[in-house]
């Protein structure tokens, strides 16, 4: 399982360990997410089915929680500074993936990842953006503007909710 302190998982557990909780394992954090000189590199970006072991696992695990056809009731992503959201990260090429609902990325800032891709993300029935930090604020005015040049806006925003602080909402004007 991931350790990566700079993911979500990771900041979550410093945030954790800085409140004193005890540490818990992440809900559904993909098995396969670990360092890039950890695991060998697929050529194929797409189905992770075939890709045996962990990447199995995690697809059936992932056909037990959200069925058939998998669908989120409520998905929570995040924003990153470069329009980067569940790993789906500028020029990797798991974003042209249209025929699985896991694919592994590129390395991205020394890891490989497991991620959902587009497909599976956009069968989400509703879905909560949480943004924040000013070093987001371009991105976040540019997801608000359909800008599908970046990873985050090329998901469906028909049942978004954005929950942004002042820093992240810089650009957005007064409403």
């Amino acid at each position: 399982m991931g350790k990566d302190p700079r993911g979500s998982g990771g900041r979550a557990r410093s945030a954790r360990r800085a409140r004193g909780a005890k540490p818990h394992p992440p809900a559904h954090q993909p098995a396969g997410s670990r360092p890039a000189a950890a695991r060998p590199h697929p050529r194929h970006a797409g189905g992770i089915a075939e890709h045996g072991g962990r990447g199995k696992q995690y697809f059936r695990t992932l056909q037990k929680i959200a069925g058939s056809p998998r669908c989120w009731t409520l998905s929570t992503w995040g924003l990153g500074p470069d329009g980067h959201t569940a790993s789906l990260v500028p020029g990797d090429p798991v974003l042209d993936v249209t025929d699985a609902d896991v694919g592994l990325t590129d390395v991205y800032q020394g890891w490989r990842r497991m991620t959902l891709t587009y497909p599976i993300l956009n069968r989400s029935r509703q879905v909560l953006w949480l943004v924040t930090g000013s070093e987001k604020a371009n991105m976040l005015a540019r997801l608000r503007d359909g800008d599908r040049s970046i990873p985050a806006g090329r998901l469906c925003q028909d049942q978004a909710l954005v929950l942004a602080d002042r820093a992240a909402a810089k650009h957005l004007g007064p409403n």
